[in-house]
This record gives structure tokens, C-alpha cells and sequence, in this order.
């Protein structure tokens, strides 16, 4: 079950920040580790890095996620990123792909902690839950005829900057 957030604000508690805060902000960022679980045939992966939430003039964030990832046929560097932006609720964010296309909608609230996205053919679900001041969950249960997948990742505020 997902816990009720304190934080009303999705951007600033991703960026460390109140959100009325007159001082400037700061990227916000997170330790992320991530299993990997190819459900088709039982190959199992992880991802390990760092994940910074960098605000934005519109009022949303840049994220961005380097890392090392580690599956059978491969270790390596990893990274991705998304655009995040104003669902015009403080609770939400909407993300895009880096390009503009729509991708999901990023919330604790638990009547929107849910989403899906289609990638032709494959269906992807997302669940975001909310652990406490400084760390946060999401699962993404990937199905459809090319992929079989469970993606669990887990972030926790780091401090340094």
C-alpha cells in the first residue's frame, strides 16, 4: 500500500527543496538501485548509479541517469534521460521522453501512483511509492509478445553535491 506523502509538492521533494523557498535550487540528488528481471526466461540484471533532478525555467526538472548496469551479455555504462514538467497539479509531473513525445505521469497520490504507456506492442505499468522524506520506489511490469519484464528501482536522497 502506498503511504500518504507529506509532501504535497512532487518537484521540490525531488529537489531537496520547500517549495516556496526563496534560496535558489539545487539539482536534487538520488542513489538509485535497480533489479532487473527478464521474466521470459529468468535472466536477472541489475542497475546501479545516480540519478539528478535539474530544475528547469518552465518549472520542471531534467532527469538524468548515469550509471552501471550489469546484465549476462553485458556491464557497462548506462544512462537516459527525461523531461519532467508541470501536470498543473502539485502532486504530479508529467514525463516525456527527451524528444517531447508523452511518456507517463510521475505521482504518489494514490489515486495517480499508477500509469501506463504503450510502446507498440509492448504495454508498460508503472507504480511510484512514496517511503519517506528521502527515498522512493517505482516498478515498471513491462508485457506484450517482445517483452516480459520487471524493472524495480530504488532511489534514496544523497546528500552530497
Amino acid at each position: 500500500m502506498n503511504r500518504p506523502s507529506p509532501e504535497p509538492h512532487l518537484r521540490a521533494y525531488l529537489l531537496g527543496s520547500a517549495p516556496d523557498s526563496p534560496a535558489p535550487e539545487q539539482p536534487g540528488r538520488w542513489q538509485v538501485e535497480r533489479d532487473l528481471l527478464d521474466r521470459s526466461d529468468g535472466t536477472r540484471g541489475t542497475f546501479s548509479g545516480v540519478v539528478l533532478f535539474t530544475p528547469t525555467d518552465d518549472g520542471g526538472l531534467v532527469l538524468s541517469e548515469e550509471g552501471t548496469m550489469r546484465w549476462p551479455a553485458f556491464t557497462g555504462p548506462a544512462s537516459r534521460e527525461y523531461v519532467l514538467k508541470p501536470s498543473g497539479q502539485p502532486e504530479a509531473l508529467d514525463v516525456f521522453f527527451p524528444d517531447g513525445r508523452p511518456f507517463h505521469r510521475m505521482s504518489f497520490a494514490p489515486d495517480a501512483n499508477l500509469d501506463t504507456h504503450w510502446c507498440d506492442p509492448d504495454t508498460y505499468r508503472v507504480q511510484y511509492t512514496w517511503e519517506g522524506p528521502d527515498a522512493f520506489s517505482y516498478s515498471w511490469d513491462v508485457s506484450g509478445p517482445r517483452k516480459d519484464l520487471l524493472l524495480v528501482s530504488r532511489l534514496v536522497r544523497r546528500e552530497d553535491t
